[in-house]
């Protein structure tokens, strides 16, 4: 293998590597939006997931073990918000900030004694024969099983929506919950469930930071990702498969800046470490000039509270 290859599977990698946890995040918050519910903690719920995955590892020796802890620990707080939101009627984008707030300071707290432990990190796993390919079996097939999750994950959800009774359903609650509530569907029921799995999501999403992309805890390590999170769903107008594209490329931003001094490009530091949130800023403005496509796509109801008693 030339040293060509070499730099483009090294990029590719990293690239791959930071856009898994922007993958099971959004992807989590796309179903709890496509219900009508619009969850702005999604920061806190990878903090939570992330320290309570890495504690639960360290502590076991199971990574099985620390996955687990990191979905509950975002299904956990997803409940919260849920059951504030959904039985309580509060502002769904106050809870929301209050959840992020809420995780960023808990996961501080939690992750105390766990400063300055190293992790070994996930292990890969090699498809047979696959992994054996050059340049395309390092890049694609020598991955560990929660990059090729997230993957199954994004066509699962794609096809849940789309082909599915209970898919159906979401999206009509999501679209006019009176509607769905007087056909007879639970739509606060329906809701909770989208929540949790958004919750779970963002959980494992902070599992991956702590446990494969960056093996160790670092204070606020999702570093504003759960915000990019919220805004590729934007982007990607609600679309899994639309989803999966915009998380890879703002992967490539984020890793732009580990590559750039080393083709030869000379801009600071910081100014590279700007530039995923640039980025999200620009995508979004663009985004929002096509108003008619953001209609037609987002759930009308998003964001609205809903009592069955009315």
């Amino acid at each position: 293998m030339s040293i060509d290859s070499n730099m483009l599977v090294m990029i590719g990698l990293t690239v791959i590597s930071a856009a898994t946890p922007l993958v099971f995040a959004a992807i989590g918050e796309l179903v709890t939006e496509k219900s009508g519910v619009l969850n702005l903690g999604v920061e806190g719920m990878m903090l939570a997931g992330a320290v309570s995955g890495f504690a639960v590892a360290h502590v076991s020796g199971s990574a099985l073990l620390g996955v687990l802890a990191g979905i509950f620990a975002g299904m956990l707080l997803a409940l919260i918000f849920a059951f504030l939101t959904l039985n309580l009627r509060s502002s769904q984008v106050a809870t929301g900030l209050a959840l992020t707030i809420f995780g960023v300071g808990l996961s501080a707290l939690m992750g105390q004694p766990l400063i300055g432990i190293a992790y070994e990190g996930l292990p890969d796993y090699h498809i047979p024969v696959l992994a054996d390919l050059p340049v395309i079996g390092p890049l694609l097939f020598q991955h560990n099983l929660l990059v090729y999750g997230s993957i199954a994950l994004v066509l699962a959800v794609s096809l849940f929506l789309k082909y599915t009774r209970p898919g159906l359903i979401l999206r009509a609650v999501g679209d006019s919950p009176g509607s769905a509530h007087a056909l007879g569907y639970p739509v606060i029921r329906v809701r909770y469930l989208a929540t949790l799995f958004g919750g779970a999501c963002a959980g494992l999403a902070g599992c991956y930071l702590s446990m494969a992309y960056a093996p160790m805890w670092v204070e606020n390590m999702s570093a504003g990702r759960g915000w990019i999170a919220l805004a590729l769903v934007v982007f990607a107008t609600w679309q899994p498969g639309r989803l999966l594209f915009g998380a890879y490329l703002f992967g490539g931003i984020t890793i732009l800046q580990l590559h750039a001094q080393a083709i030869g490009i000379n801009v600071p530091s910081q100014l590279m470490s700007m530039l995923p949130y640039i980025a999200t800023i620009v995508v979004l403005v663009i985004i929002s000039r096509d108003r008619g496509r953001i209609r037609k796509n987002a759930p009308a109801s998003i964001g609205q509270a809903f009592h069955p008693t009315k």
